[in-house]
């Protein structure tokens, strides 16, 4: 629809800003591989690392620290995608506070209905909580408001459409909530979608919209990522600036 009739998607939702930067994720893998992928996320500038926990707390904590003593400098953000309880949470942040890490954003640590062990995370743990499963649509993110139990939602435009997005992010912002942007399994043009909405509507504090790093063959042509995850939108003159091959 902004394509037709002549604008960039951006400005639909305000326009507030054309460049956002996205993290990188290291997903379950051996520390040495963490550890090589955060060299090579490091050559690419990229200042924020997300790494995924939850599977053995030995191995989680390994892995962290095998990552971060590569990227020292880097903002972290773990993602458990609700695989955790909260005595789990709390026992590997602990130990990466001795180790000298200290998260920026702990993503879903426990069970999406599990909304008291998402609160007990963040107050006894000391460290941002983000709800993503429980953040699954505008109802359930006006319950994490009520009830406090997290200071950021991350919002999907593959999990709740793009006006109810909209919605979840103004009652974020009403509520007191911070915002993140990210995505699922999606190509170049999902993602840079969403990019449009976050740039749009402006100050996302987290942004995770690294996928179409992933993929062996990209079945897409325009917005690129660039160095330091980056997403320039100001060269996108009408709707999102992606197309396929």
């Amino acid at each position: 629809w902004s394509r037709r009739r002549g604008f960039p998607l951006r400005t639909l939702f305000g326009g507030a800003e054309h460049r956002i930067v996205t993290d990188i994720t290291i997903p379950i893998v051996s520390p040495q591989a963490a550890a090589d992928a955060a060299r090579r996320i490091g050559a690419f500038g990229v200042g924020t690392l997300k790494i995924k926990v939850g599977r053995d707390f030995h191995a989680d904590a390994a892995r962290v620290e095998a990552a971060m003593a590569r990227l020292p400098k880097v903002r972290l953000i773990l993602d458990a995608n609700a695989a955790m309880d909260a005595d789990g949470a709390l026992r590997l942040l602990g130990r990466l506070k001795r180790a000298g890490i200290r998260p920026a954003l702990f993503e879903q640590p426990v069970a999406a209905d599990d909304l008291p062990g998402l609160k007990a995370v963040g107050r006894r743990g000391r460290v941002t909580v983000a709800a993503d499963e429980s953040a699954s649509s505008l109802r359930s993110v006006l319950r994490l408001i009520r009830t406090k139990a997290v200071s950021v939602v991350n919002i999907k435009l593959m999990k709740t459409g793009v006006f109810e997005s909209h919605e979840i992010a103004r009652a974020a912002r009403a509520g007191g909530l911070g915002l993140m942007i990210g995505g699922l399994i999606e190509s170049r043009l999902a993602m840079t979608c969403a990019a449009h909405f976050a740039a749009g509507l402006g100050g996302f504090r987290f942004v995770d919209l690294d996928m179409p790093l992933f993929f062996a063959v990209d079945p897409m042509r325009g917005v690129p990522i660039r160095r330091g995850g980056v997403y320039d939108l100001r060269p996108v003159r009408r709707g999102i600036g992606v197309r396929p091959i």
